[in-house]
């Protein structure tokens, strides 16, 4: 569920519009726009909550915002052809979400949900729009921005497929900016596309073999070097 937030008292209302601007300035493309026009985008914004699962848009949505990431974070994932979800990625606080699709006018082209406390800045397309079509620097920076997400989106999918259960589930695992990962087990085998079942004998598996520690508080990474090599496609031959 999406709730929109009041703009009078409210934490993340609240917020300087500059520190707003100031994430939009990590993107390269509005990084080239004056530090004034980056504050009118900010300005034309409203906060945004959803809770925890809520799915911010899917594949094939109109792309009408962008969005900055305030607190929390997201889940990146595309339908796979089972039918499972394939998780490509999450995105935290201080990023931006959304803005491809607003930048060339296509569609969604991934599932974008929220994970726990979730809170969002929108900033509507027509808004971006008309700032870029003054600065006309900012067409070279999204087209060079465009070719390099091309670029990793295609390493991703090669190196991707060439991972097995046991690579996706640790590449999951050490994706984690802490020493304990607090997803169960279920959330795991929806993230990388697989049955709790293989993900619980792979974790034990892991778990005999020291790397890991497995707990009501999710799982502890104890041996982050015997996870990467886990998370290491085999080479083609």
């Amino acid at each position: 569920m999406a709730t929109e937030i009041g703009l009078s008292g409210n934490s993340v209302a609240s917020r300087a519009t500059p520190d707003i601007a100031a994430s939009m300035a990590r993107n390269p493309v509005f990084a080239v726009l004056p530090e004034a026009r980056r504050h009118q985008l900010a300005a034309s914004g409203s906060p945004l909550r959803l809770d925890p699962g809520a799915a911010l848009f899917r594949v094939g949505d109109e792309a009408d915002a962008m969005y900055v990431i305030l607190a929390g974070q997201v889940e990146v994932a595309v339908p796979g052809q089972d039918g499972r979800d394939v998780w490509l990625a999450k995105i935290g606080a201080g990023s931006l979400v959304g803005e491809m699709g607003v930048l060339d006018g296509g569609p969604r082209s991934a599932d974008v949900r929220a994970g726990p406390r979730t809170e969002l800045w929108r900033i509507g397309r027509r808004a971006v729009m008309e700032i870029l079509s003054v600065e006309p620097s900012s067409g070279l920076a999204l087209l060079a921005m465009m070719t390099r997400r091309l670029r990793m989106a295609d390493a991703l999918l090669q190196e991707r497929s060439l991972l097995d259960l046991g690579g996706r589930l640790a590449r999951l695992l050490l994706e984690s900016q802490g020493a304990v990962v607090a997803l169960s087990q279920g959330e795991m085998a929806r993230l990388i596309g697989a049955s709790r079942e293989r993900v619980n004998r792979k974790l034990a598996a892991w778990r005999s073999a020291g790397w890991i520690d497995v707990g009501p508080y999710g799982v502890k990474l104890l041996d982050r070097q015997g996870l990467a090599s886990a998370a290491t496609p085999a080479p083609s031959v």
